[in-house]
C-alpha cells in the first residue's frame, strides 16, 4: 500500500467497517454489564433489557409487527440454513425447494446437499442482466413446494429481485417464502408487516455492525423447528447463551441504518454512477447486472479480455480494496457462478471486478479509484498488445 497514503476500501459487500458508535455501544457488555440475560438477578435483568431494545431497533428497521418475530443467530448463513431446514421439517406433505441459480453459497450449498439426499430442488434461471425468470418461478411452485428461497439483492451484481411479489405467488401456492436479505438490509426500504414474506435472513457485519451476529425474521404463527437445540433462549427457537455484545451492536447498527438509509442511498448512488462513468469512458468494459434495478452501492464492471484478478491485485498494491465477487468464493479460479448463470461470455467473466461502496465512501476516494483503474487497465492493455506482436 505504499503508493497511497490512505487505503481506500470498496469491498463493502464482503464486510463493512463496524461503526465507531456501534463499538461504543458494545463495550460495556464485555465488562460492566456482563451478566447472562437468562439470569433473574440484576446483572441479568439489565442485560435482558438491552437485548429487548436491540430487538426493537431491528424490528423498526425491518418494519415488522412484533419484537418476538426476531430470532438472533450467529449470522446470515445460520439464518438461511435454519429457514430452509425448518420449512422442510414442518410443512406436511411438502418436500420440495424452489430457489435461484444466483443465490449465495449459504443457500446453494445447503440445497445442493439436500438434493443429493433426494430432496427435489427447482433452480430458477436468470437472464443476461441477472433478472429472475418470473414465469419459470411460477411454474416451479407446486403442491409439494415447502419453501421458496430467493435473495433480495445479489451480492455480486447488486441486482434486486421482486421478492414481495414472489412471496405473494408462493403464498398462493401454499408454501413458505424466505429471502436472504443480507445484502439488502440497510440499503433498501423494508416493510415486512405489509408483505407476504414468511422468513428473512440478515447479517450484522453487512450494515456496519459486528461480525458473528445476525437474525432470522420469523413471521408470527409460522411453524418453526430450531436448527440449534438447547435452552429456552430466543423463545426456544435458538439454543445457547446469547451473544450480548453482538446483539447490542446489531441493534445499534440497525438504529443507525434506519436513520441514514434514505438520505445516504441517493448520495451513494451518485458516487457509484460517478465511478462507473469515469471507468467506462476508457471503453472495452461493461457494467454487469440490472443497471435499472440494483443496489445503490454496487458496481460489477467487466474488463474485456483482461484478468480481473490482476486488476484487483494491482489496485490492492495501490491501497485500494475491491473484489472479484463473493468473499466466500475467494481463491477460486473458476468464474463466478452468478456470471455463469447470466451466461456472460468467458472472455468477459474473467475480467469482472466488483466495487462496493458504503456511506463512508467519499467523492475524493471515487475519483482516486477512477484514476488508478484507468492507469492500471491502460498498462495491462499495452502489455497485452506487446505480447500479441511478439
Amino acid at each position: 500500500m505504499s503508493e497511497t497514503r490512505v487505503p481506500i476500501y470498496l469491498d463493502n459487500n464482503a464486510t463493512t467497517r463496524t461503526d465507531p458508535s456501534v463499538v461504543q455501544a458494545m463495550l460495556p457488555f464485555f465488562t460492566e454489564q456482563f451478566g447472562n440475560a437468562s439470569s433473574t438477578h440484576a446483572f441479568g435483568s439489565e442485560v435482558a433489557a438491552a437485548v429487548r431494545q436491540a430487538r426493537r431497533s431491528l424490528r423498526i428497521l425491518l418494519g415488522n409487527a412484533y419484537d418476538q418475530e426476531i430470532v438472533f443467530t450467529s449470522g446470515g448463513t445460520e439464518a438461511n440454513n435454519a429457514a430452509i431446514l425448518s420449512a422442510l421439517a414442518t410443512q406436511e406433505d411438502r418436500d420440495e425447494i424452489v430457489t435461484t441459480s444466483v443465490e449465495h453459497s449459504a443457500v446453494l450449498a445447503r440445497t445442493e446437499q439436500l438434493a443429493a439426499r433426494g430432496v427435489k430442488t427447482h433452480i430458477v434461471p436468470v437472464d443476461s442482466r441477472g433478472r429472475l425468470d418470473i414465469e419459470a418461478f411460477r411454474c416451479a411452485l407446486g403442491p409439494r413446494t415447502a419453501i421458496a428461497s430467493v435473495m433480495w439483492a445479489n451480492n455480486e451484481t447488486g441486482t434486486i429481485f421482486p421478492v414481495e411479489f414472489l412471496a405473494e405467488l408462493t403464498r398462493e401456492a401454499g408454501a413458505l417464502f424466505h429471502t436472504d436479505a443480507v445484502q439488502a438490509i440497510g440499503k433498501v426500504c423494508v416493510n415486512l408487516k405489509d408483505s407476504a414474506i414468511d422468513m428473512l435472513s440478515l447479517s450484522g457485519h453487512k450494515l456496519h455492525g459486528p461480525k458473528g451476529i445476525g437474525a432470522l425474521y420469523l413471521r408470527k404463527g409460522t411453524k418453526f423447528r430450531p436448527l440449534i437445540c438447547g435452552g429456552s433462549q430466543e423463545r426456544g427457537r435458538r439454543g445457547g447463551t446469547e451473544n450480548i455484545p453482538g446483539i447490542v451492536g446489531l441493534g445499534k447498527a440497525a438504529e443507525l441504518a434506519a436513520e441514514r438509509l434514505e438520505p445516504e442511498r441517493d448520495r451513494i448512488g451518485a458516487l457509484r454512477d460517478r465511478l462507473e462513468q469515469g471507468i467506462l469512458k476508457d471503453g472495452e468494459c461493461v457494467v454487469l447486472g440490472d443497471t435499472g434495478n440494483r443496489l445503490a452501492n454496487t458496481a460489477n464492471i467487466a474488463f474485456d479480455h483482461l484478468e480481473g484478478e490482476a486488476i484487483a491485485h494491482h489496485l490492492d498494491r495501490a491501497g485500494i480494496a475491491v473484489s472479484l465477487g463473493s468473499a466466500c468464493n475467494s481463491g477460486s479460479m473458476q468464474p463466478s457462478h452468478v456470471l455463469r448463470a447470466m451466461q456472460v461470455p468467458q472472455w468477459r467473466t474473467h475480467g469482472a471486478v466488483r466495487f462496493s461502496l458504503s456511506r463512508e465512501t467519499s467523492f475524493a476516494e471515487v475519483d482516486e479509484v477512477v484514476c488508478a483503474v484507468s492507469d492500471i487497465v491502460a498498462r495491462m492493455r499495452a502489455m497485452s498488445r506487446v505480447a500479441v506482436r511478439e
